[in-house]
C-alpha cells in the first residue's frame, strides 16, 4: 500500500515536472532560435551556473533535505504548532544569512572585475549578468524552504509546480522584453537575466498563501539558541554537497568548457535541458516523494519497510531511465535538430551540442541511483555520508576534466567534461549503495539487478527499432513533399512512439514486474482522482 503511494505520488509530482520540462524546452527553443551557441550566451550561462548552484546547494536540496526530517519529528514529538515556529525560525536564519551572501558576492564580481581586468575583456559580460541574478539566490533559497515545508505536509502538487514560474517568466522576457533592449545579442541577453531575478520572486510569493493556510506565519523571529534549528543547520552543511554532487560538477564543466571554446558552455547548456526532460519524469519526482517517507519510516524504526521501498522505487526508476538513456544515445542528432535548429541555432550548434548530449546520455541509467540513496541516508540523519562520497566524487569529475580537456579533439573537449560527470556520478552512485547496504542490510539486490538487465536487454531491442524506423520515416516524409522541419518532427516523434511500443512489448514479453509498477500506479491514481472529484470535502494535495 505504501509502495502504491508513492508511485502513485511520485507521478503526480512527475506530471508538474513534466509540466516544467515542456516549458523549459520552449524557453530553451526560444533562447537558443535568438542567442545560438554565441560567447555571450556561454558568458550567460556561467553566470547562471553560480545562483544556480546555491539553489540546489541550499535550496532545493540541503535545505529541504535537512528541514524535512527535523520537522516531521517536532510536529510528531511536539505538536503543530512547535513545527511551524521552527519553520520560522529557520526561515528567518536563512534570509538573514542569504541576504549577507548575496551582498558579498556582487562585492566580490566588482573588485574581480576591477583587479582582473583580463577576464574582463574575454568575457564581459559574465560579471555584469552574474550580478544582477545573484539577488536570485535568495528568493529561490527561500522558495525552496516552503517547498520543503509543503512537501512536509504531503502538498506535492504546488511546489512541483513552482519551479514552471522560472520558464513562464523566461519566456515572457525573450518574447516581450529582451526586443525592446536592441537588436543585438548582447544587449539581449540582460533581458533573460532580469528574467531570473523575477522569477525568483515570483517563485517565493506564491507559495505563501498555501503555507498560511496550513498554520505558517510568516515573520521574523532570531533564535540561535532552538537546539532543532540547529539541528537543520548542523545537517544542511554536509548535505549541500552530498545531495548536489551534479550541480558542482556541472558548475565546474562550465567554467572549464568556457576556457576550452567560446561555443563549449552553451552547447553543454542545451545539452543538459534535453537531458533533465526524462530525469525529471520520474527521478526528480521520486526523489521528492521518498524524502518524508523514508523519514517516517525511520521515525517509526522500520527498516524491513525501508528496505522494502528502497528496492521497489530503485527498479521502478531503472525500468524508466535506462529506456531513456538509450532513446537519447541513438537519436540524439535528430533530436538536437529537431528541437533548436533554428535561427541562430546552426549545423554547426546542432552538431557541436549533439555530441554532448551522447556523452550525456548514459548519465540517465547512474543520476536516478543517488536520487534513491542520498534521501535516504538524510532520513536515517546521516549527511556526513553523501558529503564524504560527494567530495571524491567532485574531486574525480575535476580530474577527468582536466585531463579530457588537455587530451581530446577541440570539438570533443566539452564532451569529455560531459563525460566525466557520467563517470564520477556513476561512482557516487554505486559507493552510496554499497555503504546504504552495510548500514540497512540486503535489499534485494538480485531482483534489482534482474530488473536492469531486464530493461537493459528491453532497450536494446528498443534500439534496433529505432535505428531501423526513423529513417524510414525520414524517406516516407520526404516523399509526401513535407516541409523539412515537419519531417524533423514526423520523423523524430514517429520513431520514439515505436521505440516505446517496441520497449513495452519487450518488458511484457520478459514478464517484467516493474511494467505493472507503473500500471498499477497509474490505475490507482485515476480512481482516486475520480473519488475526490465526486467528493467535494476531499483535500488535495
Amino acid at each position: 500500500m505504501e509502495n502504491n503511494r508513492v508511485i502513485r505520488s511520485a507521478f503526480k509530482v512527475g506530471g508538474f515536472t513534466s509540466l516544467s520540462r515542456v516549458l523549459g524546452l520552449i524557453r530553451d527553443v526560444l533562447t537558443a532560435n535568438v542567442f545560438g551557441v554565441s560567447a555571450v550566451m556561454s558568458d550567460f550561462v556561467v553566470a547562471f551556473r553560480l545562483p544556480n548552484l546555491f539553489r540546489a546547494l541550499f535550496g532545493e536540496g540541503a535545505l529541504s533535505s535537512a528541514f524535512v526530517p527535523v520537522f516531521m519529528a517536532t510536529r510528531k514529538e511536539e505538536g503543530v504548532a512547535a513545527a511551524w515556529m521552527v519553520a520560522r525560525k529557520t526561515a528567518t536564519l536563512v534570509a538573514t544569512f542569504l541576504l549577507l551572501l548575496v551582498i558579498a558576492l556582487i562585492l566580490a564580481t566588482i573588485a574581480i572585475e576591477r583587479l582582473n581586468p583580463d577576464l574582463a575583456a574575454r568575457a564581459p559580460h559574465l560579471l555584469p549578468l552574474m550580478r544582477i541574478m545573484m539577488p536570485y539566490i535568495l528568493f529561490i533559497c527561500l522558495a525552496g524552504l516552503c517547498m520543503a515545508m509543503l512537501n512536509a505536509c504531503h502538498r506535492f502538487s504546488l511546489p512541483a509546480f513552482t519551479p514552471s514560474l522560472l520558464n513562464i517568466v523566461w519566456i515572457g522576457f525573450v518574447l516581450l522584453v529582451c526586443p525592446r533592449l536592441g537588436a543585438a545579442p548582447e544587449q539581449q541577453i540582460y533581458g533573460v537575466a532580469a528574467a531570473v531575478f523575477v522569477a525568483g520572486l515570483v517563485q517565493m510569493g506564491v507559495q505563501l498563501p498555501a503555507l498560511i493556510r496550513l498554520g505558517f506565519r510568516p515573520g521574523f523571529t532570531w533564535d540561535l539558541a532552538d537546539a532543532r534549528v540547529r539541528r537543520v543547520f548542523a545537517l544542511m552543511g554536509p548535505t549541500a554537497l552530498g545531495q548536489s554532487v551534479t550541480q558542482v560538477n556541472v558548475m565546474v564543466n562550465a567554467l572549464l568548457a568556457r576556457w576550452a571554446a567560446p561555443w563549449a558552455p552553451a552547447s553543454l547548456f542545451y545539452a543538459e535541458r534535453l537531458l533533465y526532460f526524462p530525469q525529471g519524469l520520474l527521478a526528480t519526482a521520486m526523489s521528492t516523494v521518498l524524502l518524508p517517507v523514508f523519514s517516517g519510516h525511520a521515525a517509526r524504526g522500520d527498516t524491513a519497510e525501508l528496505r522494502n521501498t528502497l528496492n521497489h522505487a530503485l527498479r521502478t526508476l531503472l525500468f524508466v531511465m535506462i529506456p531513456a538513456s538509450v532513446g537519447l544515445l541513438v537519436l540524439a542528432g535528430p533530436i538536437v535538430g529537431m528541437i533548436f535548429g533554428s535561427g541562430r541555432f546552426d549545423a554547426a550548434a546542432v552538431s557541436h551540442t549533439a555530441i554532448a548530449l551522447r556523452f550525456y546520455a548514459p548519465g540517465l541509467m547512474v543520476f536516478c541511483l543517488a536520487k534513491v540513496f542520498v534521501p535516504a541516508f538524510y532520513a536515517l540523519q546521516d549527511t556526513r555520508t553523501p558529503f564524504r562520497i560527494g567530495l571524491r566524487a567532485v574531486a574525480l569529475n575535476f580530474a577527468l576534466n582536466v585531463v579530457f580537456v588537455l587530451t581530446w579533439p577541440l570539438d570533443y573537449k566539452h564532451a569529455g567534461l560531459a563525460f566525466a560527470t557520467v563517470l564520477s556520478e556513476g561512482m557516487n552512485g554505486i559507493t552510496l549503495a554499497v555503504l546504504l547496504r552495510r548500514r540497512l542490510g540486503a535489499m534485494g539486490w538480485p531482483e534489482i539487478f534482474a530488473a536492469a538487465a531486464r530493461a537493459l536487454a528491453c532497450s536494446a531491442v528498443m534500439a534496433l527499432a529505432l535505428l531501423a524506423a526513423h529513417p524510414l520515416l525520414v524517406r516516407g516524409l520526404h516523399a509526401a513533399a513535407l516541409p523539412g522541419k515537419a519531417v524533423e518532427i514526423g520523423s523524430v516523434f514517429g520513431a520514439i512512439a515505436a521505440g516505446m511500443a517496441v520497449y513495452f512489448a519487450a518488458a511484457r514479453v520478459a514478464r517484467a514486474p516493474e511494467l505493472g509498477f507503473a500500471i498499477d500506479a497509474i490505475r490507482k491514481r485515476r480512481s482516486a482522482a475520480a473519488m475526490r472529484e465526486k467528493s467535494p470535502q476531499a483535500g488535495g494535495g
